[in-house]
């Protein structure tokens, strides 16, 4: 079995990634992963969060580029919080 790491290793399409975009799509794996083992269906993600199977369907399949608040949203309805901080930059 492929893992998530294998598929980002040797995918092309992740060489050109910005650190964002990775961390964005890495948050949504380890979400769509939770969803799945918590045996909770997209419809039943949906309703709980106020979005229609088709729209979690898009989310996690990446047809549409996830927001911080769909992030948020989808993250609630499993249980869970995301956060963000702000830390200095390195000099």
């Amino acid at each position: 079995m492929r893992t998530w790491e294998d598929f980002k290793r040797n995918s092309k399409s992740f060489t050109n990634m910005t650190e964002k975009e990775g961390n964005l799509i890495d948050t949504l794996a380890f979400l769509h992963a939770t969803r799945i083992k918590m045996n909770i269906s997209q419809t039943q993600l949906g309703q709980k969060i106020g979005m229609s199977q088709p729209q979690v369907a898009r989310l996690e399949n990446l047809v549409v580029q996830p927001t911080l608040a769909s992030l948020r949203k989808y993250a609630a309805g499993l249980g869970f919080k995301i956060t963000l901080s702000v830390v200095p930059a390195l000099s």
